[in-house]
């Protein structure tokens, strides 16, 4: 019968070998196994008796009759539950710091986080960052290209930086684009967006101080979403083909399921969102995803979340297998996180 009664001691350390052995070994463990690597006279057949009883329990189970217990959910999330996690070495960690250091917005240091925690990890590093509800305007800038198309670069005061690409109904020449990005910069830096696009809008209505010409092709830019911040995360992910190499037991088809839900941001954040609760600074361990889709039942997310230096708040994390060297894993989250959320502009 299974229970969620506190282990003994001697049923603890037994079951975190077992958990140690099935991670660098991949095979089913048996009692000898763990015989061999106590301290202790405790017997093989001694051994086997506390593995049968964690098996009632839940926290092993056998693959065949002659084999030995591999760990369930349960055997790794009590597992984890014990670990302090090892820190990193002090050149890693200047490293990551250094790495931050050198770009200038919020987007491309969280997209180097991703790819930081892929590289330490070899597994899925994933990391996003949370727009402000209330994010301040700190500059436009409207670049001419060809065919009547204009670059609209947005700015704001938390270092998030929108791009986006709209075309005019007539073109636009370099000093209509400069007048029109000198009216809203003098007007609107450090207003929050909303607020800005409001006004905006009233004196469009309004005002005609800007010559007509001028005056049009702001109407046209606030239209295609002048001044719209990013109403969405901005969400990066890397290393999902080292899923590829893993035993999951999936088919096929079920595997390119799951490598195209990782491709949609939405299904990302919702992942990110539902597992990872802690408050910020916290890190949170999430064996077995199977919630988010059943083709995750044996993966691992490790992550925290963090509030940056300028007040926005982001996500990171790495997703992997069970079989993980978990203390390297969640050092290398937390140390991730850490320079980070501490990187100055």
């Amino acid at each position: 019968m299974r229970t969620d009664r506190p282990l003994k001691s001697r049923y603890r350390e037994i079951l975190i070998a077992v958990v140690r052995a099935y991670i660098e070994t991949g095979e089913p463990v048996g009692s000898r196994t763990i015989s061999k690597l106590r301290e202790d006279a405790l017997s093989p057949a001694s051994v086997r008796n506390v593995m049968a009883d964690l098996a009632d329990e839940g926290y092993l189970s056998q693959p065949h009759t002659s084999a030995g217990r591999v760990p369930t959910e349960k055997a790794f999330q009590l597992y984890v539950a014990s670990l302090q996690g090892e820190r990193m070495l002090s050149s890693e960690s200047d490293r990551l710091r250094h790495e931050f250091s050198g770009l200038d917005t919020i987007g491309a240091r969280v997209e180097r986080s991703s790819y930081l925690l892929m590289e330490l990890t070899r597994n899925v590093g994933i990391a996003a960052a949370i727009p402000a509800l209330s994010q301040e305007l700190d500059q436009i800038e409207l670049v001419p290209l060809s065919d009547n198309r204009v670059l609209m670069i947005l700015a704001t005061r938390d270092h998030m930086v929108r791009n986006r690409v709209v075309t005019l109904e007539e073109p636009a020449s370099p000093d209509e684009l400069a007048s029109i990005r000198n009216y809203v910069n003098r007007n609107f830096a450090g207003w929050q967006l909303g607020a800005a696009r409001r006004e905006l809008l009233r004196r469009l209505l309004e005002e005609r101080e800007m010559y007509d010409a001028a005056l049009r092709k702001l109407q046209t830019l606030y239209r295609k979403g002048l001044l719209e911040g990013a109403s969405s995360p901005e969400v990066y992910m890397e290393g999902a083909s080292n899923l590829l190499g893993l035993d999951l037991h999936l088919t096929r088809e079920t595997l390119r399921d799951l490598l195209g839900a990782l491709e949609q941001k939405r299904r990302l954040m919702e992942l990110l969102d539902r597992f990872l609760e802690q408050p910020p600074g916290k890190l949170a361990v999430r064996v077995g995803l199977e919630e988010a889709h059943p083709a995750m039942k044996h993966l691992v997310l490790i992550g925290m979340t963090i509030q940056l230096a300028s007040g926005l708040p982001a996500k990171v994390a790495v997703l992997g297998p069970m079989r993980m060297n978990y203390e390297r894993v969640m050092s290398a989250v937390f140390e991730t996180s850490r320079a980070l959320e501490n990187a100055q502009f």
